[in-house]
């Protein structure tokens, strides 16, 4: 074949001329290499290979990662995973041999991903994520992805979701702000854990945690001083008030000094807010996590205490008492999981109420039909979102318009089984949730999200807009 027939074929000149006049416009200084990639981001893009391995979260538990590979590069992502799973939640698989990271491997889902999964979705658009995520739930073929997994289906969906963006030349955020039809994206405000208990800490505090929210900052750089700045106030108070050995933290990066009562705990931060100069900007939110103390209708807040436990038991009148109490004595602007998770009528007199945002986090699994009961019943008014108990990018985009139409808060949310894979953040903003969940700030698998979160902002300059006062209604 003659060089003019094979030009004229592929329809190359037309191609090479318009890259030349696309570089002659833009004036560039390099026309070589603008005309190279102009040339690239002209072929269409298609999934060409999945390759997915093991790696280790937060907590050295295995976990998957997924690379993903386009005519553009490689897309990289990684399954978190939390400290328990709840029957309504999509399943993660796991290997089962105990003579194995003690059962915890995750081999069999890597396979899958390398067998079945890749197979699947090579020759696909990236740029078409809801028909990636469908091929994976048919694959799967169950109603909770126990067949495949749900740690394999959403590591390879979120990373399906980089390419996307990739292909369409946009930032992560851009792209998932175009697939859920939204126009505007908001930085969230974050609910920073600044105190651990409950499963996350070795001390008596029942509840899981306690959390500082900057409402009151006006951008996000400004939210993540004060939340830096109120934790490490809180490193001093509980350095002064126990001795600096109880300063040790949690799974999420919370301190977890040996306190022994939600007030005490309370106190510690209140203190802590005071000493930086923004305090009333600062709220304060909890993370109940009744249903790790709670035995059959009653809730043992000392079932933590080798002395005390079992020995006073409350109703969940009492603790809606409580809680009310709580908040008119402290900045409380959110409970999360305040009851039992099947305990949804003494949720609903508690929402009722209407002194504070009321999440359903182990109360609604991120599950689409307990969203839905639980909107229908007015159980409660903020949904929080973790990207691993639904599976796929686009289930998480359905569950965040559930409860936007709802006129209800949503937080995403990280895990306590973190890597370092910075999509909740992009998540975050896309959706424009108006806040964010990642833990405290330090250690790099919750840094790595805010600090994202400051790179967006910094991306969108003048368009960025914070949340703040507007949290709840994003």
């Amino acid at each position: 074949m003659l060089v003019q027939e094979y030009l004229d074929k592929h329809m190359l000149a037309r191609k090479i001329e318009d890259a030349v006049n696309a570089a002659v416009r833009a004036k560039t200084p390099d026309p070589l290499l603008f005309i190279s990639n102009h040339m690239r981001k002209s072929v269409p893009s298609v999934i060409t290979k999945v390759k997915a391995r093991q790696i280790l979260d937060s907590r050295g538990i295995p976990t998957v990662e997924v690379d993903l590979f386009t005519n553009k590069g490689m897309f990289r992502a990684s399954a978190p995973s939390g400290a328990s799973s709840g029957l309504y939640e999509a399943v993660e698989l796991r290997d089962g041999d105990e003579g194995k990271y003690m059962g915890k491997s995750v081999t069999k889902a890597v396979r899958n991903i390398n067998e079945k999964i890749s197979e699947a979705l090579v020759g696909m658009d990236p740029t078409l994520q809801s028909q990636i995520d469908q091929v994976m739930i048919d694959l799967d073929k169950t109603e909770k992805k126990g067949e495949l997994g749900a740690n394999a289906i959403l590591a390879v969906s979120i990373a399906a979701c980089k390419a996307g963006a990739a292909e369409k030349d946009v930032p992560l955020y851009k792209h998932i702000a175009d697939l859920s039809g939204s126009s505007n994206g908001t930085l969230p405000v974050p609910a920073f854990t600044v105190l651990s208990g409950g499963k996350h800490g070795g001390n008596n505090l029942a509840i899981q945690e306690i959390m500082v929210l900057p409402v009151g900052a006006r951008t996000f750089e400004e939210a993540l001083q004060m939340g830096s700045e109120s934790y490490h106030q809180l490193k001093a108070v509980i350095s002064e008030k126990y001795g600096s050995h109880r300063c040790n933290v949690g799974e999420d990066g919370g301190f977890a000094p040996n306190v022994s009562s939600v007030r005490e705990g309370l106190d510690l931060v209140k203190e802590a807010i005071g000493r930086t100069e923004f305090k009333e900007k600062i709220k304060m939110a909890i993370n109940v996590a009744a249903t790790e103390f709670c035995i059959g209708t009653k809730y043992d807040l000392d079932f933590k205490s080798i002395e005390k436990a079992g020995k006073n038991f409350m109703s969940s009148e009492d603790l809606i008492e409580l809680y009310k109490d709580l908040c008119s004595n402290y900045p409380i602007v959110s409970v999360e999981d305040p009851f039992d998770k099947e305990d949804w009528e003494h949720s609903k007199l508690f929402s009722r109420l209407q002194i504070t945002q009321v999440v359903g986090g182990d109360l609604l699994m991120s599950n689409p039909k307990r969203i839905e009961k639980a909107i229908q019943e007015s159980t409660c008014n903020a949904i929080l979102l973790k990207v691993n108990q639904i599976g796929t990018v686009t289930e998480a985009i359905e569950a965040v318009k559930l409860g936007k139409d709802a006129h209800w808060g949503v937080i995403v949310s990280h895990q306590s089984g973190e890597t370092e894979d910075t999509f909740i953040a992009d998540l975050s903003v896309g959706l424009a949730t108006g806040q964010i969940k990642a833990g405290a700030p330090c250690q790099g698998e919750r840094l790595c999200k805010y600090n994202q979160l400051l790179r967006i902002e910094e991306e969108l300059g003048d368009q960025a807009n914070y949340a703040g006062q507007g949290w709840r209604i994003s």
